[in-house]
């Protein structure tokens, strides 16, 4: 076996386990019961998949220049997937939809500097649960 062919297996096993994982993850974005749970899916699916993909690319990559463009494109991806879902996520937790959790029930006190921060007003003093005269 010559590496040009290794090269061509590794290249098709990350493109199939890529395409494989995004079909999973999809089927997680509708069958998953709320919010917070179908965006795990969704930004679990959206870095390992897409790194599966353009790994299988990168093993295809004729020149250099294609390559290093992949590189950038995966360096970018590893760095805004991730944070784009957290803030997503951030910003659905601070306007107040709250995770489906059975058997438990969520202590609205814990969350109020995420509330006045969404409302726009102080932000508490973490120390005393008070609301800071300094912004």
């Amino acid at each position: 076996m010559n590496l040009h062919t290794l090269f061509d297996a590794l290249s098709w096993g990350l493109l199939s386990l890529g395409a494989v994982l995004l079909v999973i993850g999809g089927i997680g974005l509708l069958r998953f019961p709320d919010f917070y749970t179908r965006t795990h899916a969704g930004g679990i699916t959206d870095t390992l998949a897409t790194w599966c993909v353009i790994l299988g690319l990168l093993f295809q990559a004729p020149q250099w220049i294609v390559a290093a463009k992949l590189v950038f494109i995966l360096v970018f991806m590893f760095f805004t997937s991730p944070v784009s879902t957290h803030a997503l996520v951030r910003s659905a937790f601070t306007t107040g939809l709250y995770p489906r959790l059975t058997g438990q029930k969520i202590d609205p006190r814990l969350f109020e500097g995420e509330r006045a921060e969404a409302d726009g007003g102080p932000k508490p003093n973490r120390r005393t649960g008070g609301g800071s005269s300094v912004s």
